[in-house]
């Protein structure tokens, strides 16, 4: 089920919710670099894929304005290694 991410840059913060819950990824920039810091995702809506959908939103998002990515989460780095078609944005 992909979910509808929004993106609050001033927050610095990957979002969206589902039924009532609000799940996040938050990331800090270092110079050319995205670092995804954390991603979190409430038990009460686990499991539904929506971490997933919050990492590809931050990687797409880096894509579009010519980022490299540094997963510093673990989930974020898990989540590389199941997406190989994202390894060329790794920096």
């Amino acid at each position: 089920m992909a979910v509808t991410v929004l993106h609050d840059p001033a927050q610095r913060r990957f979002y969206t919710e589902v039924e009532g819950v609000l799940a996040l990824l938050d990331y800090r920039l270092d110079q050319d670099h995205l670092v995804i810091a954390h991603t979190g995702v409430p038990d009460a809506i686990g499991g539904r894929g929506i971490a997933s959908d919050l990492v590809r939103a931050a990687f797409d998002y880096a894509r579009q304005t010519g980022l490299k990515v540094r997963p510093a989460c673990s989930y974020a780095a898990a989540w590389i290694e199941r997406h190989p078609e994202y390894n060329e944005q790794l920096g």
